[in-house]
């Protein structure tokens, strides 16, 4: 299966770091949203994408593998925050999987952070957020529109780094030729709706410019949070023994804390020489203070 993406991130137009990381390298595609603060939050999402980065490179990845991702990232995060240094992160993607012949998403997430499927002209969400809105809105006792005001709408229920054993849900999705998918931080649900981000997926081919636009038109809304975003095209569905033609634009080298700094946060890994790479493309912008998200 033939995969072509882009992907951008931004700190936003308030806070002061970008505690959001991202992997965009087949056959993982992710976002993880950091919690904690400065030296917290940000730590906590790219040890996520060092853990997820092993798979870069695979033809595919198996639910074992993504769940074994889920597990390092959270003993690791455990085991490094010591002297009281408290944080944690969400994380949301997909994986090229593998399923009885057949090509397929294997979507997963813990968090807030979304997956979308845009298929044959609608938009639909795939993931469930993990956060006490989410659970009132299931029990009937918030509607969708009073759910973006809610005060309790950045509280979650479910994160790594708690101490709690990792719960992501996962779901499995055949891979159609027009799928595209989009995986983003609630930095840019906060901003945009539903049917604007319908409108740049349907109107922007090329999955980098969707990608900016995207994180553009969140900044342009206010960029209250970090911004994160990875679109994920199928080129062509075909058969399992074409495997080999999803490959990554650039062969970085997946040492352990390598990473380019440059790119305001965004989590690519990289060599200890610069290689090319034109699949992330972050937006600058400046920020005056910081801000957090709470655990239930």
């Amino acid at each position: 299966m033939r995969t072509s993406w882009g992907s951008a991130t931004d700190r936003g137009r308030v806070r002061e770091v970008n505690e959001d990381a991202l992997l965009a390298y087949p056959p993982v595609f992710l976002v993880a949203d950091g919690m904690g603060g400065h030296d917290a939050g940000d730590l906590a999402s790219r040890i996520a994408v060092e853990e997820f980065a092993q798979l870069a490179g695979q033809p595919s990845a198996t639910s074992d593998d993504v769940h074994a991702c889920f597990s390092r990232t959270s003993s690791r995060i455990r085991s490094e925050f010591t002297r009281g240094r408290q944080g944690g992160t969400t994380v949301a993607g997909v994986a090229v999987t593998e399923h009885d012949g057949g090509w397929y998403w294997l979507v997963f997430n813990v968090g807030d952070s979304r997956v979308y499927r845009w298929s044959e002209g609608a938009l639909s969400q795939v993931s469930v957020d993990h956060s006490v809105v989410q659970e009132l809105i299931e029990a009937g006792d918030l509607s969708l529109g009073d759910a973006r005001r809610h005060p309790e709408r950045h509280v979650l229920t479910r994160a790594l780094g708690t101490g709690e054993p990792p719960e992501p849900d996962y779901w499995l999705l055949p891979a159609g030729v027009d799928d595209r998918l989009l995986i983003c931080t609630d930095g840019l649900t906060r901003e945009l709706g539903d049917d604007d981000i319908t409108r740049v997926l349907a109107a922007v081919d090329d999955p980098q410019e969707a990608a900016a636009r995207l994180v553009q038109d969140a900044l342009e809304r206010g960029g209250r949070d970090n911004v994160s975003a990875v679109v994920v095209d199928v080129a062509t569905a075909t058969a399992p023994d074409q495997s080999h033609a999803t490959a990554p634009r650039s062969a970085p080298d997946l040492g352990p804390h390598l990473w380019d700094e440059m790119l305001n946060g965004a989590t690519l890994p990289r060599s200890s020489t610069p290689t090319a790479d034109t699949s992330t493309t972050p937006p600058a912008a400046p920020s005056p203070h910081d801000a957090q998200e709470d655990l239930a």
